[in-house]
């Protein structure tokens, strides 16, 4: 009995073990090195970072396709095959991509270069390179439990024919904008070039080598302690940077009970800057500058850079802080994509690195169609249709455009006179008159409504008294008899309105 027991208790166990709510969750990586560059210099040390992440990766559990040397077809084909095996798993799936190599932003987008690229002028790099949106847009096209993008991409540009134009470091990227559940992370601050370094791995993946293998340590601490670790080893040139919107929490490395799959802590309030003016007050440099480092927001080093001037760390903070809010500016302007948008940003940064870029992208929307007139065509015909069909709301109504997706600040939001209904008299219609009819017959009806009918008569016919057999008979209808009506008289009579005259006995 006993051994039943036991049978029926392993069964048990292991259906429960097989079960979905038991099974770990699914992790895959694509992890990219991009080292072998063919028109210029080669970086010795992506090759590298991708071997070790790989390593570290495939300890914590992922299931890894390592990839080097790509060409522009070979990525756009792996991140395919990877986004296809991310559906395979399915929606429990932990999906991450390390890229190493270089980067660049062209027009406010971000590339990630294949070794094969040439480019001679800037307009060659979409052609040529893979977009950073279409990475995210691939991964995001299949359900997942969360996406995690590592991009130690932000080297110096080394093409000589757009290196002087296109601005430097990537641009930023909301990743709280998108779907959720996304971490973006890169090896510097936006905007900004990373250094290759000058051991066997760059700073940013020596850092993140030994930061991640911390058991249970939450993403957001992790990177913070690379931000740390990055800012130490390069001596303030070099900060990363992330953006998050996660919904989970997440650790490479699982701790102890499960640590890694608890509930996230609730995020802390956010401090203003007053409020980091008082943490940071009286603090060593070096120790203000590290928490300033390591919370990374705007409001900590306004307050840092109002407290401490000295070199190396007062200047190198007020440089993070004037390119942070550079790089927001210019990405609302190119949000928004529009002339002003771009002019506005001359305006605050009339001298910057993106100032060439914001020139031709003026020039480029003014040769653009502008569809506003076919947009308040139609708007004016959906107005008044609704005015015409609908009670009127005012004169204060506005009129809506007919097309959402133009948002607020579209034009043809401005609103447009109420459309009056006209009162036109009615149109006088003109009968012929019936024909005559034969006695007995029923009269006509009066016509509905109020118009007033005109009736043309014919002029009376010749009358012929009656012949022999005819004797006097009483007239039909009530009126009037006419020149010798009466009984037996053919005077003709009225009736209605409306109603032909009749000659009586005809």
């Amino acid at each position: 009995m006993f051994r039943h027991a036991f049978c029926a208790a392993l069964i048990l166990g292991g259906i429960v073990a097989g079960s979905p709510a038991a099974r770990a969750e699914n992790r895959l990586a694509l992890v990219i090195g991009q080292s072998a560059y063919r028109t210029v210099t080669a970086l010795p040390n992506p090759a590298n970072d991708a071997r070790a992440m790989s390593q570290l990766l495939t300890d914590a559990g992922f299931e890894v396709t390592a990839a080097a040397d790509l060409s522009q077809k070979d990525m756009n084909d792996k991140v395919g095959d990877f986004a296809a095996k991310i559906a395979a798993k399915g929606p429990d799936t932990v999906a991450l991509v390390f890229y190493a190599g270089h980067g660049l932003q062209i027009d406010g987008e971000n590339y990630l270069v294949p070794v094969d690229v040439d480019p001679r002028r800037e307009a060659d790099v979409p052609l040529q390179a893979v977009r950073l949106n279409d990475v995210l847009n691939t991964l995001n096209s299949v359900p997942s439990k969360m996406r995690i993008l590592l991009l130690d991409a932000c080297r110096n540009d080394p093409f000589p024919g757009i290196n002087q134009t296109a601005g430097h470091g990537l641009a930023l990227v909301n990743t709280k904008t998108g779907a959720p559940g996304t971490f973006l992370s890169y090896s510097t601050s936006p905007g900004a070039e990373a250094e290759d370094g000058n051991g066997a791995d760059s700073p940013y993946t020596t850092a993140l080598l030994a930061i991640a293998r911390e058991p249970g340590l939450p993403i957001e601490d992790a990177f913070k302690r690379v931000r740390v670790s990055v800012n130490k080893a390069t001596e303030g040139r070099q900060t990363p940077w992330e953006s998050s919107s996660l919904t989970e929490d997440f650790a490479f490395v699982s701790g102890p009970a499960g640590a890694s799959a608890a509930a996230p802590k609730p995020a802390a309030a956010k401090r203003t800057v007053e409020q980091w003016r008082q943490v940071l007050q009286g603090k060593p440099i070096e120790a203000a500058n590290e928490v300033t480092v390591a919370d990374g927001t705007e409001e900590a080093y306004e307050a840092f850079v109002a407290l401490f001037t000295q070199p190396p760390f007062g200047p190198q903070a007020r440089d993070w802080l004037d390119r942070h809010r550079r790089m927001v500016a210019w990405n609302e302007a190119v949000l928004l994509n529009t002339v002003a948008s771009y002019r506005a940003f001359l305006v605050k940064y009339p001298d910057s690195d993106l100032t060439s870029t914001a020139r031709k992208l003026i020039d480029r929307l003014r040769f653009r169609p502008s569809p506003l007139p076919v947009v308040a065509a139609a708007s004016t015909t959906s107005d008044a249709g609704a005015t015409a069909n609908a009670p009127q709301a005012g004169p204060s109504t506005p009129s809506q455009p007919t097309n959402a997706a133009l948002g607020p600040t579209c034009p043809c939001t401005t609103p447009s006179l109420p459309i009056k209904k006209v009162e036109t008299p009615p149109v006088k219609k003109k009968h012929e008159p019936d024909p005559p009819r034969r006695a007995g017959s029923h009269p006509p009806r009066l016509p509905d409504g109020d118009d007033e009918v005109v009736v043309v008569r014919r002029p009376p016919p010749d009358y012929y008294p009656p012949g022999p057999g005819y004797g006097p008979g009483p007239s039909i209808g009530i009126g009037i008899g006419i020149g010798g009506g009466g009984f037996g008289g053919g005077g003709i009579e009225h009736g209605p309105v409306g109603v032909p005259g009749r000659r009586g006995n005809y």
